[in-house]
């Protein structure tokens, strides 16, 4: 028999069970009356108001609506758009937030993402990109050239996201707002080049107190890929020396001083060589193994403007100021270790172990 003492808690306990299990407001879901949205697209409107956009229906067969509204707030703009809308939209389905850049830049993105975040509704794998251009004029000019464009836009990213591949900084809800709250982190998202017929990868953007601090592109995000995204490049094209290595995996190790003056970064590559255009004789071993220190020489020139870019901007996304913490001993507050990062002397050293396109002459 359970005790009377216990009576009260049964009772708490299954009153929570109940209410958990049941919703206080049911809410209409038939298929036939809602719209689940894909995405959003965020952008400055006029006279500090918010424009933001999707398009309706997804994955169904009716032709697609394009749908935009100038709000003053994110959650209002929802309401509206059911107001123009025969059918209710559902955020439950929301993959993408698309945010321009300007907004990144300039107004920060915090409360923004802070408004989807505190959504039960809608997933922590919310994947967040900034826009550079006009995505409103690109996927409107879609709608009529692809069908379902929303749909492979966020299958896009889903498959960069899920096998690494190393070719673009794919990031979620969850992953950047652990950074931006995690002293000595600083996040990243991946930027986007719209324009009526095209939407590119760019490069991956780097936030410092919330705001876009700057862009890496080109050769500069293959090597921060190589430095902490990924890890991996299915291809490192190096146009300056006319080759193409393939496979391309990184090992990192970072060392700081004591004093935090100086740190040494050692990046080991293992690739192959996949593509060579140039004059040099890469079957002979002398040559290639001089070839392969001007690669080195070169990788080491490149990352070290990058890291200088960083410091400069007092941004710091490869967590190298994590690298200061010790046990039983009082944490750097953050403008102690920024005002150590943007003096740092930084070393860097590459070591590349790559097979040959060839076979190599001894």
């Amino acid at each position: 028999m359970i005790p009377y003492k216990y009576y009260g808690l049964l009772a708490i306990v299954s009153l929570m069970w109940i209410t958990g299990c049941s919703a206080p407001y049911a809410e209409n879901n038939l298929i036939e009356e809602i719209a689940p949205v894909v995405f959003w697209s965020v952008d400055k409107g006029t006279e500090g108001k918010f424009k933001i956009s999707t398009l309706v229906p997804p994955l169904i067969e009716e032709k697609k609506r394009f749908l935009s509204k100038e709000v003053d707030l994110i959650k209002q703009g929802g309401k509206e758009f059911n107001l123009i809308y025969y059918r209710e939209l559902k955020q439950g389905q929301l993959r993408i937030l698309l945010i321009n850049e300007k907004l990144a830049k300039e107004e920060g993105i915090e409360k923004l993402i802070n408004t989807i975040l505190v959504d039960p509704d809608i997933s922590m794998r919310v994947y967040l990109v900034v826009v550079r251009g006009d995505f409103d004029e690109y996927i409107i000019n879609q709608l009529t050239k692809q069908e379902n464009q929303d749909y492979f836009l966020y299958r896009m990213l889903r498959h960069y996201e899920k096998h690494n591949q190393g070719e673009m900084s794919i990031v979620n809800i969850h992953q950047f707002m652990k950074k931006l709250y995690s002293p000595l982190k600083d996040p990243i998202l991946p930027v986007f080049q719209a324009d009526k017929n095209n939407f590119n990868y760019v490069g991956t953007a780097m936030f410092r107190n919330d705001k876009e601090a700057m862009v890496t592109q080109d050769i500069s995000d293959e090597i921060f890929q190589l430095l902490d995204n990924d890890h991996f490049l299915k291809v490192l094209a190096i146009p300056k020396l006319s080759i193409s290595l393939g496979r391309v995996r990184s090992n990192i190790r970072m060392k700081l001083s004591s004093d935090y003056s100086s740190l040494s970064l050692h990046v080991v590559l293992k690739g192959r060589i996949e593509e060579y255009q140039g004059d040099k004789n890469i079957q002979n071993e002398e040559e290639l193994e001089h070839f392969i220190h001007e690669i080195e020489v070169y990788l080491e020139e490149q990352t070290s403007v990058l890291l200088k870019s960083m410091q400069r901007l007092k941004v710091d996304p490869l967590e190298v100021g994590t690298h200061s913490l010790k046990p039983f001993s009082k944490q750097l507050t953050e403008e102690q270790w920024l005002k150590y990062w943007e003096n740092m002397k930084i070393n860097v050293d590459f070591d590349i172990k790559i097979q040959p396109l060839i076979n190599v002459e001894r």
